[in-house]
């Protein structure tokens, strides 16, 4: 009996935006105009990889990055939830799906000894140059019509699913935590007996419910949190089962 936990990262283990708080680092803590409007909905990597640009033309080093990122607060509750798999390790599979990027997610989990947590983490992948400048690549191509171009989630867990088959490793159950809405394509792939666990308030439970509304609702239960204690609880009854 094993069961799958898949983490968004933005808004869900941590509880803002990763690449809008590395703006802190910016001159006067802000991004000109001209490069603040220049993101085109589907192309946020692209649109962050001039971020770092902007930041590494203005002196903004790797440590300066680093102390400023391993600031950023856990969702209420996290901290717990993440100590309690950490110490359940053999009943849970943990992965993050994330459209953060490499460096972030590392600094921030290693800063809180939390990395071992996670079994694998799939965002994009983010570098420093032999300049200093941090650039970030798109995680894979799809086809899928529904999801940024740089990344679907689905693909990534279907993939996942399928690699761990072939090791003989299957789940009684997938729990699917996340906010955004982004998250809805891998939450539709679910199956009847797995969990979506939507934060309240954000776009991936609105989303939820406009389908219930439409009359296509989602195949497997939905279980809505606010606090990360409200998904320990939650995992504590699935293991009781």
């Amino acid at each position: 009996m094993k069961f799958l936990l898949v983490f968004d990262f933005d808004h869900t283990i941590v509880d803002e935006n990763s690449d809008t708080w590395i703006v802190k680092c910016a001159p006067e803590k802000k991004l000109p105009n001209g490069l603040r409007n220049s993101y085109r909905p589907g192309h946020w990597t692209e649109y962050m990889g001039r971020v770092f640009v902007y930041l590494g033309d203005n002196g903004v080093k790797e440590d300066e990055m680093k102390r400023t990122m391993t600031t950023i607060p856990f969702t209420a509750g996290m901290v717990d939830l993440l100590g309690f798999i950490g110490e359940n390790k053999e009943l849970f599979d943990c992965i993050i799906v994330s459209d953060s990027n490499t460096v972030f997610i590392d600094w921030i989990l290693k800063a809180a000894d939390f990395h071992k947590v996670f079994d694998e983490v799939f965002t994009n992948p983010a570098a420093f140059s032999s300049t200093g400048y941090l650039t970030v690549q798109n995680f894979h191509a799809h086809h899928c019509a529904k999801c940024p171009k740089n990344l679907c989630k689905r693909k990534v867990l279907k993939e996942f699913l399928d690699k761990q088959l072939e090791r003989g490793v299957s789940y009684t159950q997938i729990v699917y935590i996340g906010d955004g809405g982004n998250d809805l394509c891998p939450v539709m792939f679910l199956k009847k007996d797995d969990t979506a666990m939507p934060r309240q308030g954000y776009a991936l439970e609105k989303k939820i419910s406009q389908l219930a509304q439409d009359l296509s609702p989602v195949a497997c239960s939905v279980v809505v949190w606010s606090s990360a204690i409200d998904i320990m609880s939650y995992l504590k009854l699935l293991i009781k089962e």
